[in-house]
C-alpha cells in the first residue's frame, strides 16, 4: 500500500482543522470544510477500496517530466497500491498544479471515463486534498486555496 491512506489523511485533516485559527480571508472556507470533514459517512466511504491502481503518492508537478511526447515519473518515495480516485485527486488538487495553472487539471478529469462510484469518490477525495492544502499552504496562497475549497464544496 502507498503511504498516506485516505482514512489516515481524513484523521489528520480533522485534527488540523479543529485546531486551526482561521484568517479573515479563509474563515468561510475553513468553516465550511470543517463542517464537511466532520460529516458522517466519510470515514466509511474512504475505508472502502476504490478501483485499484499503482499510485505515486505525491502529485507534485516536479515529479513528472514532460519531454513533449511522453511523461516520465521520477519520484516513487510514497508510491504503492492505491485507488484511482484518490490518486487522481492527489494530482489534481496538489498545490503545485494550482500555483502553476489556475485552470488546473479539471479539463483532464472531464476526459476520463469514470464509473458513477469513482466520480463520487473522486469528488470527496478532491475535497479532502483541497482541505489538506488549505491547512498546509503558504500564507500568500491561502486565499486562492480557500476559493478552491469552497468551489469543491
Amino acid at each position: 500500500a502507498r503511504a498516506g491512506h485516505p482514512v489516515d489523511l481524513l484523521s489528520t485533516v480533522r485534527e488540523w482543522a479543529a485546531a486551526a485559527t482561521p484568517e479573515p480571508a479563509t474563515a468561510e472556507a475553513l468553516r465550511a470544510a470543517t463542517d464537511w470533514v466532520a460529516g458522517p459517512g466519510l470515514e466509511a466511504m474512504f475505508a472502502q477500496p476504490g478501483t485499484p491502481v499503482f499510485g505515486t503518492g505525491d502529485g507534485n508537478l516536479s515529479n513528472y517530466l514532460w519531454d513533449g511526447t511522453r511523461v516520465r515519473v521520477i519520484d516513487f518515495e510514497y508510491s504503492g497500491r492505491s485507488d484511482r480516485a484518490f490518486e487522481l485527486a492527489e494530482v489534481t488538487e496538489h498545490i503545485s498544479v494550482w500555483e502553476n495553472d489556475p485552470a488546473g487539471l479539471t479539463a483532464v478529469l472531464d476526459r476520463l471515463e469514470l464509473t458513477a462510484e469513482e466520480a463520487a469518490r473522486l469528488t470527496e477525495c478532491r475535497r479532502l486534498m483541497a482541505l489538506y492544502w488549505l491547512l498546509r499552504c503558504r500564507r500568500e496562497t491561502r486565499p486562492a486555496q480557500a476559493d478552491r475549497m469552497l468551489a469543491l464544496l
